[in-house]
């Protein structure tokens, strides 16, 4: 009987263990807790703690991108990662802190409005994931989730501190809600700031300019950050109207 001999293996760089780079994915966690922090206050009754928590979660979103250009520490699993916190901070926090505040008393109608928004943000994010490598850089199609995660903050925040109630106002905050989820899922397009170069010189004004929102922002922050989405809310449409009356024929003269 002869001897059986040992199966040779042969090495395949491809079944190297591939790392997890740290940096990028603090940030990521970050946010994670943040819109996770965002649900726990909210199921409390603290609505302007969620709505700040999704503020902050909007800040480290956009700083863990960044930071992995930045520093070369980009990776499929940082960008599945971040995908997954996303869906957390900006689909499923604004839509239960919308829910739980305002659109609670309303019936079917309040938790139709809040999933619509939660199911925008979930297509947003999967439409987002398959077709990163077609899309324009300079754009986005359909309104981003943390802009939208933002309208919805924006305005939670923005009431409570006129002290005004959930239930004086569910119409609009269920109109809102239903809104932004739409948006997330249009085709028009919003301008993305990603062909900024933070690595370039930049005018003197420009930096002016950034001086002087950030002295707007903290003047009023809940008033201030919502105009603002509102105005970039409303852009991807005012920009796709543009872009219809452009191709629109001429009439002929008669």
């Amino acid at each position: 009987m002869s001897e059986l001999k040992p199966r040779k293996v042969l090495f395949n760089p491809e079944l190297k263990r591939r790392g997890i780079y740290v940096l990028p994915n603090l940030f990521t966690t970050a946010a994670l807790f943040a819109g996770f922090f965002a649900i726990v206050q909210a199921m409390n009754g603290f609505y302007e703690q969620s709505a700040v928590a999704i503020f902050v979660a909007m800040v480290l979103d956009g700083l863990d991108g960044r930071v992995a250009r930045l520093t070369h520490t980009q990776s499929a699993f940082g960008a599945e990662y971040d995908s997954l916190s996303d869906m957390v901070s900006f689909g499923a926090a604004p839509s239960l802190v919308i829910y739980e505040w305002a659109l609670r008393g309303m019936g079917k109608l309040g938790w139709i409005a809040a999933f619509i928004y939660c199911a925008g943000a979930a297509l947003r994010l999967a439409r987002f994931n398959t077709t990163l490598e077609v899309i324009d850089k300079r754009f986005f199609q359909g309104l981003p989730s943390p802009a939208a995660a933002a309208l919805v903050a924006g305005f939670v925040w923005l009431m409570l501190d006129n002290d005004i109630v959930g239930s004086d106002v569910r119409v609009i905050a269920c109109i809102l809600t239903i809104f932004a989820g739409v948006s997330m899922v249009t085709n028009c397009r919003f301008y993305s700031f990603k062909d900024i170069n933070l690595r370039k010189s930049v005018p003197f004004i420009f930096v002016g300019a950034i001086v002087l929102a950030f002295a707007l922002v903290f003047m009023y922050p809940p008033g201030v950050l919502f105009g603002l989405f509102v105005v970039y809310a409303l852009s991807g449409y005012a920009l796709s109207g543009l872009r219809l009356l452009r191709r629109k024929p001429a009439s002929t003269p008669l």
